[in-house]
């Protein structure tokens, strides 16, 4: 639990706690695979590049040229067939095809059940995203309860603390399901 000094400072910093989490789920949400071409796909992907495990989008111009293709342009063309590679053995089940210079990856649309297994798992990170949205509250809800305990606020400040970090809780815990539901729309969306 934290200590702190005042509550607008306990306020503030559960903010960005919650913040961090709608941002960590902007994140992975944007690696789920749908029907439509999207960069952020490959996001995860990493390239063993002399050593390090380097991001795709660090080893080339990454671009969409239409809705069911990504082209990767490598700066290097040494890494085309590492790119490929790691395009290959990744959860993505793309299959990459290459001519020396560019790599172009088809995204092929997805099956009804691949579509209902993809919202399960966007509803399992939804859920670990509001639980930890809940826990930043329930964290900073005691804090600001031993504030008062201790004698360092009022009863009313204590009220209007509590009632500042639910409207908080409430705004970051809308940004996911906002972000979530138009994930799933855009998961259910049959081209």
């Amino acid at each position: 639990m934290h200590s702190f000094t005042n509550t607008k400072e306990a306020l503030a910093d559960a903010r960005a706690r919650m913040e961090k989490s709608v941002e960590d789920f902007r994140r992975e949400v944007s690696t789920l695979r749908t029907g439509r071409a999207n960069v952020g796909l490959l996001d995860h992907i990493r390239v063993d590049y002399h050593g390090t495990p380097m991001p795709i989008n660090q080893l080339g111009t990454l671009t969409v040229p239409d809705p069911t293709l990504i082209v990767v342009s490598p700066w290097d063309r040494s890494v085309v067939p590492l790119i490929e590679k790691a395009v290959l053995s990744s959860d993505l089940g793309l299959n990459p095809a290459s001519d020396g210079r560019v790599i172009r990856i088809p995204i092929p649309p997805l099956n009804e059940e691949r579509r209902k297994d993809l919202v399960k798992h966007l509803h399992r990170i939804l859920e670990n995203h509001r639980t930890a949205i809940r826990n930043v509250r329930r964290e900073f809800k005691e804090g600001i309860e031993l504030l008062e305990k201790e004698k360092k606020i009022s009863e009313d400040d204590r009220k209007r603390s509590l009632e500042e970090l639910e409207k908080v809780t409430h705004q970051e815990t809308k940004k996911i399901e906002d972000l979530s539901a138009a994930k799933e729309k855009e998961i259910l969306e049959i081209k």
